[in-house]
């Protein structure tokens, strides 16, 4: 299936409404966007960290925010593999192509176990990606000061429409609310810590779809080279025939490659043996520098397309906001990351 088919076609009706197209939705589940991390038993791909990274540059091509909620998918799937229980797994998975959405911050919520063996669980969590279409949602949450992740299905809880932000508008992550809701114990674990090469995957989850970004800005403006445009207020015939433009977009085009190429070093990692978590600050590093390359790629193309790239109509400000949103995420952190590390090799 054509990835212009898939999102991008849709990407600026999801924006203005905060949150993707069903038509969008549909074709990602014909696509097996959502079943990525679903093991093959359960009836999903088992894709491999390389595999989910490249498909996730693919669509963050086309629509950042379509991508990103796919990587959200693959992060909560992965955490229904290692935290539920075996038949809220079954259950979670029926449907391998449903999508999933989650918040690993237990401060958000409470759990209090009761005499009649549910846990009655009141919280809010804010930035949930994908809610108003997920299935389930796995929640970390405080039990007796012990984190615990729960998962419950979607539509016992309410969702508060908080996600006004500048971009990424489309991933809709809005705050997801539980009061007073009473869930089966089955569905509630202490929390497990991951593995450096889980955590490596969460990370690119949310790199790939800003590399993605990053390219589709890099597609607007080649277009525009090949669009025969001058640059204004010079004697050039066209933007190829400055060498500051040439020079420009090899510098954009360079950062964008080095992020990718960082990109599935990391993946090649994640998909090996397992990772020391000495070896996890580097890694993160690598995570980080990766997006801040992307961002300045994007405004090195910002520069080359001149004002009317912050056209409402053009999709490159589009890219720009996302990538912008998208590369802060704190899995992308770049001061803690060198605080982190430089703390490792002192």
């Amino acid at each position: 299936m054509d990835d212009q088919t898939i999102t991008r076609d849709r990407a600026e009706q999801g924006e203005a409404r905060d949150r993707l197209t069903a038509e969008t939705i549909e074709a990602m589940r014909a696509a097996g966007d959502f079943a990525l991390a679903v093991p093959a038993e359960d009836g999903g791909q088992g894709a491999s960290a390389e595999t989910i990274l490249r498909r996730l540059i693919a669509l963050g091509r086309e629509d950042p925010s379509a991508a990103w909620v796919a990587g959200v998918s693959v992060t909560s799937k992965v955490l229904a593999r290692r935290m539920a229980p075996d038949p809220v797994r079954t259950e979670i998975f029926a449907d391998p192509d449903a999508i999933t959405c989650g918040s690993g911050r237990p401060e958000c919520g409470r759990g209090t176990r009761e005499a009649d063996g549910t846990v009655t669980v009141t919280g809010a969590w804010p930035n949930v990606s994908g809610c108003e279409d997920a299935a389930w949602a796995g929640l970390a949450l405080m039990i007796d000061d012990v984190p615990h992740f729960a998962h419950i299905p979607v539509a016992d809880l309410t969702i508060d429409r908080t996600w006004r932000v500048a971009g990424m508008r489309a991933t809709g992550s809005h705050t997801l609310v539980a009061d007073r809701l009473g869930i089966p114990d089955g569905r509630v674990r202490p929390f497990v810590p991951f593995g450096v090469n889980d955590v490596m995957l969460f990370g690119l989850t949310v790199l790939g779809p800003v590399i993605g970004g990053a390219y589709g800005a890099l597609d607007t403006v080649r277009a525009m080279f090949a669009s025969g445009r001058k640059p204004f207020m010079t004697s050039y015939a066209s933007m190829g025939e400055s060498p500051g433009a040439r020079h420009w977009l090899a510098d954009a085009t360079h950062l964008i490659e080095r992020a990718e190429r960082t990109a599935f070093a990391v993946a090649a990692a994640s998909d090996g043996d397992e990772v020391p978590r000495s070896d996890m600050p580097r890694w993160h590093l690598e995570e980080a520098t990766a997006a801040r390359d992307c961002r300045a790629a994007v405004d090195l193309l910002l520069d080359l397309h001149g004002a009317s790239g912050f056209g409402t109509a053009n999709p490159l400000q589009r890219f720009w906001r996302d990538v912008a949103v998208g590369s802060r995420h704190p899995h992308l952190n770049p001061y803690l990351a060198v605080e982190n590390y430089g703390r490792a090799l002192a």
